[in-house]
């Protein structure tokens, strides 16, 4: 007979490989942003909702918030650091404001989620109040990492319908 450890160790795999090509699926949006030497007119906030969503999913597998979380860490430190690359990427071919507001987007990332590292670790106490406040904010940023090319996609359509080219 299996035991449930071992088959919840092989659906965690089969996640963290299905996880893995989702974020991987960008890579033919990067090497045309490589290649023109410009991001155009891509959004960077699908990919800094998704840094956020692995960074706070890697705290939260962190043995002090969340012990016996070893695929948790793997996937999403894996997933963030292909999404800093990403974003790295972003930085490199992006000009002024949109440059700027790509840097400080992910300057108030990294500072929140240390902020949240330290607070947790120093008021909650047992890993069972730290894996809830930290679990509950990954839902949330989870939600939001899914959410945000669907935000980028209405903007897009909005700035489609009200063009200066429709209203003649």
């Amino acid at each position: 007979m299996v035991s449930p450890d071992a088959i919840r160790t092989v659906i965690g795999v089969i996640g963290n490989a299905t996880a893995l090509v989702l974020f991987l699926s960008p890579v033919p949006t990067f090497i045309q942003i490589w290649k023109k030497k410009t991001v155009e007119q891509y959004s960077a906030v699908p990919y800094l909702a998704t840094l956020l969503n692995c960074m706070m999913w890697v705290l939260y597998g962190l043995p002090l918030v969340h012990p016996h979380s070893m695929l948790v860490i793997t996937i999403n430190g894996t997933g963030m650091l292909i999404e800093l690359t990403y974003v790295a990427l972003f930085l490199t071919f992006s000009v002024g404001a949109a440059r700027r507001r790509v840097l400080l987007l992910l300057v108030a990332e990294v500072a929140f989620v240390a902020a949240v590292g330290a607070l947790v670790l120093s008021l909650a106490h047992t890993h069972d109040r730290r894996s809830m406040v930290v679990g509950i904010l990954c839902v949330l940023f989870g939600t939001g990492m899914y959410a945000a090319p669907l935000s980028v996609m209405v903007r897009v359509a909005i700035t489609l319908t009200v063009s200066p080219t429709t209203i003649q």
